[in-house]
């Protein structure tokens, strides 16, 4: 077959059978060849404090430091970079970045716990002075043993505990290697949502003969212990 000379091809046509020139659509936008992914070759972008800060806002639990790097395919390092840049961009804000421990969450401030409560519909609970008490605890001794808040209240704190439990001011976090392996307690994102901190570094420093009495090392509480504290008496309110 001879080429009709009659025909000419304009000087943009692209030729099917040339590999390195790509084809369009009807729109005129490339088309990349069959089998190629055309994002695969992009690098992914790098995440932003605002990234952050919307991955946090609808995250439904506290998220890692480990899980923030992995979903923003960034080191430790950046991930600790980004968390510090929020945390001063949400200072003057109505929602706090809230530290504990390894984990991360958006609160709200509690300067607007009020409002936020009128909206709800929910008033405040009130704790009770034993709950307090035993809340206390926990919160300067974590992670700490039922027995330990017993030993150095002198009374069962079984109802509190599990009343604290109830409310989300504690959580269970483990077991201590002590024998009978006893349920050791935390503090919660709710507990520093409810008392106004962003951290547990904010926990007011103690008066030392309060803070004596806590000085109880965790390896010298035993089953007995426990058992011991029922003589003393039992709380009948959280």
């Amino acid at each position: 077959m001879t080429e009709d000379p009659d025909v000419v091809m304009p000087a943009d046509a692209a030729d099917p059978a040339d590999p390195t020139v790509p084809s369009v659509d009807d729109a005129g936008v490339p088309v990349p060849p069959p089998g190629r992914d055309a994002s695969a070759a992009e690098p992914p972008r790098a995440a932003t404090v605002q990234d952050l800060e919307a991955l946090l806002f609808i995250a439904e639990r506290p998220l890692s430091r480990r899980e923030i790097a992995t979903l923003c395919a960034a080191d430790a390092v950046t991930v600790d970079a980004l968390l510090g840049d929020l945390e001063v961009a949400l200072r003057d804000r109505g929602i706090r970045l809230a530290v504990l421990g390894d984990e991360v969450q958006l609160v709200t401030a509690p300067e607007s716990g009020p409002l936020i409560g009128r909206y709800t519909g929910a008033g405040e609970s009130r704790v009770s002075p034993a709950a307090m008490e035993a809340l206390a605890i926990v919160a300067y001794r974590q992670p700490v043993t039922r027995g330990t808040v017993e030993r150095i209240r002198g009374v069962d704190s079984d109802y509190v505990i599990r009343a604290l439990l109830h409310r989300r001011l504690i959580v269970e976090q483990g077991r201590a290697d002590s024998p009978g392996r006893p349920i050791l307690y935390a503090t919660s994102f709710e507990f520093l949502e409810r008392f106004g901190l962003v951290s547990l570094d904010e926990l007011p420093p103690l008066d030392p003969e309060v803070a004596a009495r806590l000085v109880i090392p965790e390896a010298e509480v035993t089953d007995d212990d426990e058992d011991a504290a029922d003589e003393g008496g039992t709380d009948v309110e959280a």
